[in-house]
């Protein structure tokens, strides 16, 4: 935290910092305000409630997913190696960020926050559809119906491991073989 920025960066960035060693459900305003070294009224100016706090670090948390998408350079790859690549990135983050994860889609937590996180979430999944599109061709599913069956299934993937549920259940599953078969499956 450097505090010469602004406060409203302060703010978010020390909730991001916070947010692995406290959890989702555990993040204070108050714990944020120490953390960035302000009053616990301060926030009020840039966010006029919780939720909206949180909704500003879960958009971070979708900035950084976008910005591992973006880093996936298509060179020469199929549609369906491209669609491969996103979706182990989507459970990496899960596995490595969980609590960003999980307070993501919390929408118990961020609705009415202001924040409009749908601007950033529906464009997201709109180019995962499309690539889910052109990766199946064929068939009689419609695309978007595939792309959503295809995403709720790696979304319950990268939920089971952020939670750490997957080791429990299936300790020596292949993550990566995991996600194949999702991909085989609803691209048939």
């Amino acid at each position: 935290m450097v505090e010469s920025e602004p406060l409203r960066e302060r703010l978010v960035g020390a909730g991001v910092d916070l947010l692995e060693e406290v959890g989702a459900a555990q993040l204070g305003l108050r714990a944020i305000t120490r953390a960035a070294g302000v009053s616990h009224g301060a926030p009020r100016r840039h966010f006029p409630t919780h939720r909206a706090l949180l909704a500003a670090i879960a958009a971070r948390g979708f900035a950084e997913l976008i910005e591992r998408f973006a880093t996936l350079d298509p060179g020469g790859e199929t549609t369906r190696d491209r669609l491969a690549r996103m979706s182990i990135q989507y459970v990496e983050f899960a596995a490595e960020r969980p609590e960003m994860f999980t307070l993501m889609f919390r929408h118990d937590l961020l609705e009415g926050s202001g924040e409009n996180l749908r601007a950033t979430t529906l464009p997201l999944f709109a180019r995962y559809a499309a690539l889910v599109s052109e990766a199946a061709r064929h068939g009689s599913v419609d695309p978007e119906e595939r792309a959503t069956a295809l995403w709720t299934n790696l979304h319950g993937i990268a939920t089971l491991q952020a939670n750490r549920s997957l080791r429990l259940i299936a300790p020596t599953a292949d993550i990566r073989a995991l996600v194949d078969r999702a991909l085989e499956l609803h691209l048939a």
